[in-house]
């Protein structure tokens, strides 16, 4: 997936998110397109007639908001041809008759639809200008011309338009002459649709949005009609469309193909979740210090933020024809965050940088390492795994073990869990390396395009000296649950083309769960050290999971967690799922929060229904200079 491109104004642009090219490898059957459909088009854009009711009961603030419905509209009535054909004009003697791979629109014709279009023209003309007037009128043009030459009705369309053949077996089936047919009719160029500048950031998306819609009807729209099939002369020009890609041509073959004489039919999966059930007896956290006999050290821990900035008012730029209406100050409202920062590098890219810095600032050679572990849930490579591509990379000739650990927001804990344990065999320097690149996996899915960024953050897990006590105090992780709470963040998502897909309700859910849960058993342990209270009255700095500020802080304050003990960094790098804790904690000491040695209590919970946290002792002298 082609995650973002930057403009020639030095602005961020999402392609994805304007042109609607689904993905039908991942499509396997009508009701999934459908439901696809109806959720990205039906349910978002309101008919012509709808239209002219809210403008008559007064629901448009501004000229802006009509055209956003205009505008939806259009892509709606397009739901089925924009998503699946490339449109080619063509001489009516000069296509095919019998190929089973074009295909030609049926229409049903739209009375009175000129007059309905007028009404539309007329009502926007009415309504207030918002701050740049020049900006909407100009944008009107390119966007009318394209809402009024609809001829036909778009309510009940075929998902699958019928081939050439097909269409002629009823002379009377209507379909779109063209009257005549310039080759060289304006159309916008990729680049010109996202080198777009508008001063307002709404105006901006919905001027891509016209553009694109004006390039579905590459023709003088003035004289196009509908006119019955039997009727079409050899010199008409028709439009006739091509599957975009082999993906489509195959869909659209096994979606309509009849099932062979006494096939069976695939049998319903055997399978349902069961209810969760408790544990037999409940996991303590471990305790290190007494429960190792080879106590760990944190010799160096590194950060590598994104090189490319997107602000909510970059997202707004570029809302997609799905996203329903949103202002920038409603997205910091909803998650916290300000901004997420991207890389315009690799996964790979990102992920070897934090781990150069980190064993640099730890002055250790790749002799010395005796294990690396990559926790992400956002690589692409499972083979090589990222953790034995990056001994390659580091010179690391052998080490003991080396593999990518999967525990999305759980990863920090998860991956000092399993550092601990391999130190206990190997008694050498760990390398542990959390990194995410979610900046092309989450494609037009809004509730994710808002939150998550990309980072690396690695930490050298080295030996304690004689004597010394374990910098890392106490761990912990956990799994599990409700199959709604460990399914709430999943990808690939076939339904979603394959981006990754965010359902908040469960995310909340599994979050506030394992929060009270890790709250409660801090409670239960003892203050360190011979101190009075408890382990959790002992905490100097709760650095949580960076998921969502607002989310995390209302979680917290049920829990009886004070707002004031927290950090983060969210507002200004956003959600890098493994990533987000150490690079919270790595911006804690950049920020002057971390000024000393302190005790972190760090939680994380996230996909997959995974938690954990970790107790440890932060020196600002362990954190490499950004």
């Amino acid at each position: 997936m082609q995650q973002f491109e930057v403009n020639r104004h030095g602005q961020i642009v999402f392609p994805c998110n304007f042109f609607p090219d689904l993905d039908f490898s991942t499509i396997t059957s009508l009701e999934q397109l459908d439901s696809i459909i109806r959720r990205d088009f039906d349910t978002k854009a309101p008919t012509v007639s709808e239209i002219i009711a809210r403008s008559e009961r007064g629901a448009y603030r501004s000229k802006t908001d009509i055209m956003r419905d205009m505008a939806l509209n259009v892509y709606w009535a397009n739901r089925f041809i924009i998503t699946m054909f490339e449109k080619r004009p063509m001489r009516w003697g000069d296509v095919p008759r019998t190929r089973d791979d074009l295909y030609m629109p049926a229409l049903t014709p739209w009375p009175g639809s000129e007059a309905r279009a007028a009404e539309v023209e007329t009502a926007f003309r009415a309504l207030p200008s918002g701050s740049d007037a020049a900006a909407e009128d100009r944008i009107f043009d390119v966007l009318f011309d394209v809402f009024a030459a609809r001829k036909n009705i778009a309510t009940d369309l075929p998902t699958v338009q019928p081939t050439v053949a097909e269409l002629l077996t009823d002379p009377g089936n209507m379909t779109l002459r063209l009257g005549s047919y310039d080759p060289d009719f304006r159309r916008y160029s990729y680049d010109e649709i996202l080198d777009v500048s508008e001063d307002v950031a709404e105006l901006e998306a919905l001027h891509r949005w016209a553009m694109v819609l004006h390039n579905q009807q590459p023709w003088d729209r003035t004289q196009a009609e509908l006119v019955a099939v039997g009727d079409l002369k050899d010199d008409d020009y028709v439009v006739v469309l091509h599957p975009r890609d082999r993906h489509v041509q195959r869909f659209i073959a096994k979606a309509l193909a009849e099932p062979a004489p006494g096939t069976l039919l695939a049998p319903a999966s055997p399978y349902s979740a069961q209810e969760p059930v408790a544990p037999a007896r409940p996991f303590p956290p471990i305790d290190v210090r007494r429960d190792f006999a080879v106590q760990p050290r944190i010799e160096a821990l590194s950060a590598v933020h994104g090189d490319t900035v997107c602000t909510n008012e970059d997202l707004i730029r570029n809302s997609a024809y799905s996203w329903s209406p949103m202002t920038a100050d409603e997205i910091s409202a909803k998650t916290g965050i300000e901004q997420r920062r991207y890389t315009s590098g690799s996964f790979e890219e990102l992920a070897l940088k934090a781990a150069k810095s980190a064993l640099a600032h730890a002055n250790r050679g790749p002799e010395e390492i005796g294990g690396v572990i990559v926790c992400t849930c956002t690589s692409s490579r499972p083979i090589p795994s990222l953790a034995t591509w990056l001994c390659g990379e580091l010179g690391i000739g052998q080490t003991h073990a080396a593999y990518d650990l999967v525990a999305a927001c759980a990863g920090l804990p998860y991956g000092l869990s399993e550092a601990t344990r391999i130190l206990q065999q190997v008694q050498r320097p760990v390398l542990v390396v959390c990194v995410e690149k979610f900046s092309d996996k989450v494609g037009n899915v809004r509730p994710s395009r808002m939150i998550f960024g990309d980072g690396a953050a690695a930490i050298v897990v080295g030996v304690a000296p004689e004597g010394t006590e374990a910098d890392i105090e106490y761990l912990q992780t956990f799994a599990g649950g409700p199959a709604s709470e460990i399914n709430s963040i999943i990808w690939p998502n076939p339904d979603f083309d394959n981006a990754i897909t965010v359902y908040g309700p469960e995310v909340k859910s599994l979050a506030g769960r394992y929060l009270g849960q890790m709250l409660d058993e801090l409670k239960e342990l003892p203050a360190p050290d011979g101190r009075q209270g408890t382990l959790l009255d002992n905490i100097d700095v709760v650095v949580p999971h960076q998921a969502n500020k607002t989310m995390v802080l209302e979680l917290a304050a049920a829990s009886g967690l004070a707002a004031d003990r927290l950090y983060f960094n969210i507002d200004k790098v956003g959600n890098a799922s493994s990533a987000s804790i150490p690079l919270a904690v790595a911006d804690a000491v950049r920020d002057g929060v971390i000024t000393e040695p302190v005790r972190v209590f760090a939680p994380g919970f996230g996909a997959g229904a995974v938690a954990g946290f970790s107790v440890m002792r932060i020196d600002p002298a362990v954190v490499a200079p950004a």
